[in-house]
């Protein structure tokens, strides 16, 4: 998997790829990340990548010329590198939502030989112009406003890269987070048995592990119907789930 990520603080993103799970599938070369700077791709003395927004208002927003620029740079070195296609994701608060549904479908994309190209825009914004010729997709990783698409480039990166094989020391831990069944994860808990007099579960001790696994998905639907109800709007519930979750409701 080849990640490219269009952003005028490089030093960030490469500085935090270092790290964990995503740093070490860099090491194993699971994947690669390569940084462009659109001040490299400017004209002028002052390196200059934004200007006033027509229209009057706060802020600067960032022009296309050098934004375009970059990109092609980008999809010229990916092809370079083998890729047989690219593909432009840009990071924004007016995107649609980043799912766990989305990801795997990049993911796959990925594995058959098209290059990501996330694009991280800082100020206001980016020239929309640049956006309807340029990105194939805009997306959001929540609906909150951040300083710059670094940090939710970052999270995506850790998103993709965590669902590589060989990624995680245990490949079961992929296929068991939340999002993966479109259900929030059941808690966990680890030694003491017994901390600040509370006990773990007694199921979690029995050895069962069918109950045990009936145990995890009846808490994770009562989490789910809890905390993100929409999810399970969405999704659905088959008649043993149905009856889980009614359990769950009636032991709380």
């Amino acid at each position: 998997m080849r990640i490219d990520v269009v952003t005028l603080f490089p030093e960030m993103v490469e500085h935090a790829a270092q790290f964990g799970v995503v740093g070490r599938a860099l090491t194993k070369n699971l994947w690669s990340l390569a940084l462009w700077n659109p001040r490299t791709f400017t004209s002028d003395p002052h390196r200059t990548v934004d200007d006033r927004p027509y229209g009057g208002g706060p802020g600067m927003v960032m022009l296309a010329a050098p934004l375009a620029a970059t990109l092609k740079a980008a999809r010229i070195a990916q092809k370079a590198a083998g890729c047989a296609a690219s593909r432009v994701v840009y990071l924004s608060p007016a995107g649609v939502p980043l799912t766990h549904a989305r990801v795997t479908a990049l993911n796959a994309l990925a594995k058959e030989g098209t290059g990501l190209i996330l694009l991280a825009g800082r100020y206001e914004g980016i020239d929309e112009r640049l956006l309807t010729r340029e990105a194939d997709e805009e997306v959001a990783v929540g609906d909150f406003v951040v300083s710059g698409g670094e940090l939710p480039a970052l999270m995506f990166i850790d998103a993709l890269v965590r669902q590589l094989p060989g990624a995680l020391n245990d490949a079961m831990s992929a296929e068991e987070e939340s999002f993966v069944g479109g259900l929030l994860d059941c808690p966990h808990y680890t030694r003491p048995s017994v901390y600040e007099d509370e006990a773990v579960p007694d199921v979690l001790l029995s050895g069962d592990h069918a109950a045990i696994a009936q145990w995890r998905m009846m808490q994770a639907l009562g989490r789910t119907a809890a905390r993100r109800p929409d999810l399970l709007e969405q999704r659905g519930l088959t008649k043993e789930e149905a009856r889980l979750l009614e359990k769950y409701r009636q032991e709380k």
